[in-house]
């Protein structure tokens, strides 16, 4: 890349050290290119990873990514949902997220939430739970990975009275890899318990059954 480099007229040096400096604060440093021959046992060497397409620095002997942006999506299920049968997992599906970035529900299953990139990701999680019965109903909510279930990662909750609400909620992290999926389950003890959405008043918002909120924090 060409650039016009001010230089000295006469000698007006004074004035060529202004505009010089005035140059140097208006150009971008650009990183060098990583090309897989440099070492990284000097810490803090800062490249350009073009086959990936991020920088990375030198940290312990190894080229670890900063994280520039690393993806993110926010869910909500603004209505309530069911359970066909007690003591059985389903997924809570969840609308389509706006503004999100490399997180995103899966195109053939929505139940699905899938990720662009590897990494550790924030997961924040809400659920506003009812039951529509006399007798306890135990809720029972985790999140799981492609299908398999985190371990240590249950809430459990009973509700004791007809027509009660609770909002429970927790924050995971969690490690995935590329293209890999993320689903919330529930199970409830009866049918009479419920994924609880409200809709609006004439004072106050509309309330969904559940959110979901998925941030890359690093890789």
């Amino acid at each position: 890349m060409s650039e016009y480099i001010p230089y000295p007229q006469g000698d007006a040096w004074q004035t060529w050290a202004r505009r010089l400096s005035q140059y140097l604060g208006t150009i971008r440093s650009l990183l060098a290119h990583k090309t897989g021959t440099e070492s990284a046992t000097q810490d803090g060497l800062m490249l350009w990873d073009s086959a990936n397409g991020y920088p990375v620095i030198s940290d312990a002997n190894v080229f670890r990514q900063i994280v520039v942006e690393g993806g993110h999506g926010h869910f909500i299920r603004a209505t309530s949902q069911t359970a066909a049968s007690a003591d059985t997992a389903y997924s809570i599906t969840y609308d389509a997220p706006a503004g999100n970035y490399n997180v995103d529900r899966d195109s053939s299953n929505p139940e699905r939430i899938v990720v662009t990139e590897n990494g550790d990701y924030l997961v924040s999680f809400t659920a506003e739970l009812k039951n529509a019965s006399a007798s306890d109903v135990t809720f029972y909510l985790w999140p799981a990975i492609n299908g398999t279930n985190e371990a240590n990662s249950r809430i459990t909750t009973v509700l004791h009275s007809n027509g009660s609400t609770v909002v429970v909620s927790r924050t995971y992290l969690l490690t995935m890899t590329a293209n890999q999926y993320l689903e919330m389950k529930f199970a409830v003890s009866s049918t009479n318990g419920t994924l609880n959405a409200n809709t609006a008043t004439s004072f106050a918002p509309a309330s969904p059954a559940s959110t979901l909120s998925v941030t890359r924090l690093h890789a």
